[in-house]
Formats: C-alpha cells, structure tokens, sequence
C-alpha cells in the first residue's frame, strides 16, 4: 500500500496500531544495523534506505533523479514486506540469509526476489533481519550495483 507520507514518523503514524508496533520494531533493528553511509527516507511510498546523491551523484539508473535503493520496508495490506536488493543481486548472499532463516525457527520462509513477506508478526526473526543488515556495506553496495549495470 504506498503512502503519500512525506517522512519516515508521519509513515508510521498512518498505519494502524498494530501495524505500528512491527514496523517501528524492524525500523528499529534496521536502523540499529545498517552500515554507516545508507540514509533513511521516503522511497516509493515506503520506508526507504538508500545510497544518497552525495555519496553517488548518479542516482538509480532508472531514474537519476532518485537515490539509489538498498532496502525498503511497508506495511502492505496482508504483510509487513521488507525489500533487500543485497539478497536480489548476491546469490552468496541468499543463500545465506535462507539457511539462516530456517535455522531460527521462523517458520515457512516467504520471499520473491527481494522481497521478503511477514504475515505473522510473532515469527519475524528480528536479530537475523539485523544481521541481513550488516552484510553489505555502501560501497560493497556501489561496485555491486555498478556490476549489475555493466552486464
């Protein structure tokens, strides 16, 4: 569900209080666990997390305007989705974060390509989703984008 909020705190007060509490939490552990240089903001609708101008004047190929995305995290209307492209473009990466995943007994693992859906909040694993955070760093994050774009 995108949101017209135009800040990270107006994103949470919209949702409903449920809502709120896992959101906030992940927010929370996010924020606690990504390496220094990545800025939160709006993106999408969304809580965003991103690689800002300063630090990369080219900005998202699809569109310069933008920064470039790393994460995303929204309440959508049946799950809490938090969206790593770390996972999407590192296969190394995937791999850890699935037997990782199973093996703290989070229950069924629900994941696209980058996204990864919380249906039950009582099952999200909020120390592994901290470590997921820890795994690339802004300019691991650069040269992998930069890879992907050369290819």
């Amino acid at each position: 569900m995108k949101s017209e909020a135009t800040t990270p705190e107006a994103y949470l007060e919209q949702l409903p209080e449920a809502r709120q509490a896992v959101v906030s939490r992940l927010r929370e552990v996010i924020l606690e666990h990504l390496p220094d240089g990545f800025q939160e903001t709006m993106n999408y609708g969304m809580l965003g997390y991103v690689v800002p101008h300063s630090r990369y004047p080219a900005g998202y190929h699809c569109n310069p305007k933008l920064p470039l995305p790393f994460l995303n995290l929204a309440s959508q209307k049946q799950y809490v989705a938090l969206y790593h492209m770390g996972i999407y473009a590192d296969p190394e990466l995937l791999q850890w974060f699935k037997e990782a995943y199973a093996a703290a007994g989070a229950g069924r693992l629900d994941m696209g390509k980058s996204c990864i859906r919380f249906k039950k909040p009582e099952e999200i694993p909020f120390e592994l989703i901290g470590e997921l955070c820890t795994k690339i760093t802004v300019d691991q994050w650069i040269e992998r984008y930069e890879q992907a774009l050369k290819k």
